[in-house]
């Protein structure tokens, strides 16, 4: 719905000479704004809609949802967001910015950026990075570190709350048929129960917070060479008072459904990596599912409007709601170790391995080297001395390792870790993790000629390992213990070596080790 005032508005904001200048505005639309851009800057208006979840129906209300976005979006997004811009009318009925008095209508002013910049497009391009992706991990953790906790009801309430709004949300579109609607509530109500209890513990440690709530790849951009969250939810309280994890999920779930699996599995790496907060790690799937939900019932919205890309909406719409679907499906988890002297490309294989075992976004994948630094309070970029790979230390390390593998199979994820596991007892650890949580283990140990080592460990460029040719040669000595894992020739492509274990794994999914 446009109100007449808007009508007048858009009229004002469309013309060049409103801001000054001489150049074509351009117009971006979605269901609830709409976005002018012109010479430097990007104009956004909240239209007069009003939904089961968003109330723009006012011009007061209009005006406050424009006051709160640039406030909290100044958190995540320094420098983008300048402020609000108020329209009121002159005597003679013509419109201009005004700084004070009633408005008829008021928009967010923002630093207008290159389209090509935003995260959704860089993803079409195939611009997206393993760095850039592992920094706006780092970027979430740190935002979710500093949000505002809230303790007002319980994690499965909170849940429900969002399910209500999804079944309220699918209702005013026919994309989807009352049964298929109705069946698909009831999948989600069983998962809520099945994981009502998870929820409330949850909660209880403080996880729901005031978080960015639409934190998919169209709202993230490169700005000024780096990262940035933006447009988060301001119109609503509710939809962005959620578990952290939820809040994650929504990119998670994005790059899953565009196929960027290595990138979901990342994001999800390197999430848990900085925050520690595998607790909550096996309702990944669950969330991401409720967020493809969102996505199916807000696209199915914008295609209950018409025009000449309804058909590619709906068909979208469906996808995601397909995509919900497949994302309650439980699989069952397991336990892949995979170890090798240094140089023999396990970490890497490991890192194309992990999106494929168990549900989305993929294994959790521990490393050793990782662990370490942790342990030594330090990035995964700086290197330690020889004192932090004394024996009594690297003991430490690998009970980490089970300990921690152990605590997210018992609660039902899928783990990957990646050790050298060059001692039988280092390796009977991963064993007895899977065999006291009666999970699937496969043990993997990739071999490689010394010289293939040499040459790889010389070449080394950053990472999180401390391998030296000197350390290599160390462990080349020391090779003398029959390995009773699954041995694997490491001179392909990694891609290559991880094609075979998951080759390995349809053959023999019970277990693969000897």
């Amino acid at each position: 719905m446009i109100t007449e005032d808007q009508h007048r508005a858009i009229e004002f904001l469309n013309d060049p000479a409103s801001y000054g200048l001489f150049e074509p505005v351009q117009v971006m639309e979605t269901h609830i704004s709409m976005i002018f851009l012109v010479g430097n800057r990007a104009f956004k208006m909240k239209r007069a809609v009003k939904l089961p979840y968003v109330d723009f129906s006012t011009a007061d209300l209009r005006l406050a949802a424009c006051e709160k976005e640039v406030a909290l979006n100044s958190v995540t997004a320094p420098g983008l967001y300048l402020g609000v811009r108020r329209i009121a009318s002159r005597e003679d009925g013509s419109l201009c910015f005004s700084a004070g008095g009633p408005p008829v209508e008021a928009v967010v002013e923002m630093v207008r950026f290159d389209q090509s910049c935003l995260f959704d497009r860089m993803a079409v391009s195939g611009t997206l990075t393993p760095a850039l992706m592992t920094e706006v991990a780092r970027q979430i953790a740190q935002f979710h570190a500093t949000a505002p906790v809230v303790t007002a009801e319980s994690g499965s309430a909170n849940l429900a709350g969002v399910l209500d709004i999804n079944e309220a949300g699918f209702a005013t579109s026919h994309v989807f048929d009352a049964e298929e609607i109705k069946s698909f509530a009831g999948r989600f109500r069983k998962a809520l129960q099945r994981h009502a209890h998870h929820l409330d513990r949850r909660a209880a440690a403080s996880k729901i917070r005031r978080c960015h709530g639409d934190l998919h790849l169209r709202n993230i951009c490169l700005f000024e060479g780096a990262p940035r969250l933006f447009d988060c939810i301001e119109f609503n309280d509710q939809i962005a008072t959620v578990d952290v994890l939820y809040d994650l999920a929504f990119l998670l779930m994005d790059l899953w459904h565009r196929g960027l699996r290595q990138f979901a599995n990342l994001v999800m790496n390197r999430y848990l990596d900085e925050t520690g907060d595998e607790d909550g790690f096996c309702l990944l799937p669950f969330f991401m599912a409720v967020r493809a939900a969102v996505r199916a019932h807000v696209t199915a919205t914008q295609a209950q409007e018409g025009g000449e890309n309804s058909q590619a909406l709906i068909a979208t719409a469906r996808s995601y709601f397909e995509l919900a679907h497949s994302l309650l499906d439980e699989q069952p988890p397991r336990l892949i170790a995979i170890g090798g002297l240094s140089g023999s490309g396990k970490s890497t294989v490991a890192v194309v391995l992990s999106p494929e075992i168990g549900s989305p976004p993929g294994a959790r994948l521990l490393e050793s080297d990782r662990i370490r630094k942790a342990m030594f309070g330090v990035d995964p970029e700086t290197r330690l001395g020889p004192d932090a790979y004394q024996p009594d230390v690297s003991a430490k390390v690998y009970r980490a390792l089970r300990e921690r593998a152990g605590a997210i199979l018992s609660s039902g994820g899928s783990v990957v870790a990646d050790a050298v596991f060059d001692r039988a007892d280092n390796r009977a650890l991963m064993e007895k993790a899977a065999s006291d949580h009666s999970v699937r283990f496969t043990g993997i140990w990739l071999d490689a000629d010394p010289a293939t080592l040499l040459k790889r460990v010389e070449a080394r460029v950053g990472g999180s390992s401390d391998a030296t040719v000197e350390v290599l040669k160390g462990q080349l000595e020391r090779a003398s213990e029959r390995i009773d894992w699954r041995r694997l020739n490491a001179e392909p492509p990694a891609a290559e070596t991880a094609r075979e274990i998951r080759n390995l794994l349809v053959c023999d999914p019970e277990s693969a080790t000897g």
